[in-house]
């Protein structure tokens, strides 16, 4: 915020007078990225000095960096925009520049009534004019490690999509091939079923081996260790099943090798699913909240750590209502003379979160079958008592509650313990 100038005033002192004047100036950089370059527009004291363009790269954010040299705590604003601020942003976290990063509702808000033509060096300026009439609070940086949690949480979602479009490939193309054999175990998934079909992705592959060898390549396949006496029955039930089947392709047609593209592909997917989650798990465990998470009956390892990478660290918020905000549950209100239309969420937050925590809801419903939690106990009363509210609204009520009981234990370094909420310690 303070840079040292030579001021060329016309009065009569010495140049090393000069030297030594300071003037106390606010600076301020706007910032307005995109996929490959950003603008940046510099105001001081409120005053446009300069705009420029840079690349973001080493050269860009070299030049950047000699610019904000020259001020003492220069104030820099940029809107989020995806992965590719967070360049930006780790350059800055690294050399040690605090920074404001707006959610982009926050800076449509402000912003909307301002820019008459949208164009870069337009948003950039406004970025940093309204800073000087907002001073609007630095972003508070948190720990890597939820950084990498959320890439690993959104790595982890992108393969769970990835499965089911696997499968759903799979069983269209199986459908021409041995469409019999989904009913072979008792799920149509798995590593056993899905090395099976490598193996036999058409049903004349079957009638080529007796039992005792179906048998043998039946444990072969198996990563778990399964009795003799189970790899036979399959292999019989295989035996059957292939016995009636009328495949639409040849042995030596392309969708054969397609079930097996498919099959493997899903082999693939989920080892990596398995070896996400063992590293978000390393990850998560170095931090008091993923015990904290996973106390709470219904949440498991894999969504407590999930949970942690897209909401991050939950202290940094001030209150339950701003997490509510974050993630997108917060109520959406509207009224209009004598109308009033029923509140609804207002699903401008994390989505992922959002998705993570209403699923918890079921999981926590099942769970306290035999660990009761009053998140569940306040679920099935308002099923009981409404008729009219639809589940899912109930639903997302029990979120709400269920994110005021973590912010709460996580606040407080406290485990879920089912007996303090009846006496409403929680």
């Amino acid at each position: 915020m303070y840079r040292k100038l030579n001021l060329d005033f016309s009065r009569n002192i010495s140049s090393q007078q000069l030297q030594d004047e300071v003037v106390i100036m606010t600076a301020v950089l706007g910032i307005d990225v995109s996929s490959s370059t950003s603008m940046v527009v510099l105001m001081v004291d409120g005053t446009r000095i300069k705009d420029f363009k840079i690349c973001n790269d080493a050269i860009g954010f070299s030049r950047l960096k000699n610019e904000l040299n020259n001020y003492r705590e220069p104030q820099i604003v940029f809107e989020a925009t995806g992965v590719y601020s967070r360049r930006l942003a780790f350059f800055l976290q690294t050399n040690r520049y605090s920074y404001t990063q707006l959610n982009p509702l926050q800076a449509k808000k402000e912003m909307d009534g301002l820019r008459m033509n949208k164009t870069d060096k337009n948003d950039a300026y406004h970025l940093a004019e309204t800073q000087f009439r907002l001073d609007r609070a630095k972003t508070i940086v948190q720990d890597p490690i939820y950084s990498e949690l959320m890439d690993q949480s959104r790595f982890y979602q992108e393969i769970v999509s990835d499965l089911v479009t696997e499968k759903n490939r799979l069983h269209r193309i199986l459908q021409l091939t041995f469409p019999e054999i989904e009913s072979l175990l008792s799920h149509p998934s798995g590593q056993l079923y899905w090395h099976l079909l490598i193996e036999f992705p058409i049903s004349i592959l079957v009638e080529e081996y007796d039992l005792n060898y179906l048998t043998n390549i039946i444990l072969n396949l198996s990563d778990k260790n399964i009795s003799v006496q189970r790899a036979h029955k399959i292999a019989v039930s295989l035996t059957k099943l292939a016995s009636i089947a009328v495949p639409a392709v040849r042995g030596d047609s392309l969708v054969v090798h397609q079930v097996q593209y498919h099959a493997q592909r899903l082999l693939d997917l989920q080892y990596k699913q398995e070896e996400i989650v063992n590293s978000m798990e390393c990850l998560a465990k170095q931090l008091s909240e993923y015990e904290i998470l996973c106390s709470i009956p219904g949440i498991s390892t894999t969504t407590a750590t999930s949970l942690i990478g897209e909401i991050g660290d939950i202290r940094r918020f001030s209150s339950p209502n701003q997490v509510n905000a974050y993630i997108g549950i917060d109520l959406r209100h509207y009224e209009s003379g004598n109308f009033t239309a029923s509140d609804t969420i207002s699903k401008r937050g994390n989505p992922y979160a959002r998705k993570i925590l209403y699923r918890s809801i079921g999981n926590i419903a099942s769970a306290s079958r035999t660990h009761p939690t009053h998140i569940n106990d306040y679920y099935q009363k308002k099923k009981q008592s409404s008729s009219s509210k639809g589940a899912k609204k109930i639903a997302i009520a029990a979120v709400g509650r269920l994110i005021r009981t973590i912010y709460h234990l996580v606040l407080n370094n406290e485990t879920y313990d089912y007996t303090k909420t009846q006496h409403g310690k929680v």
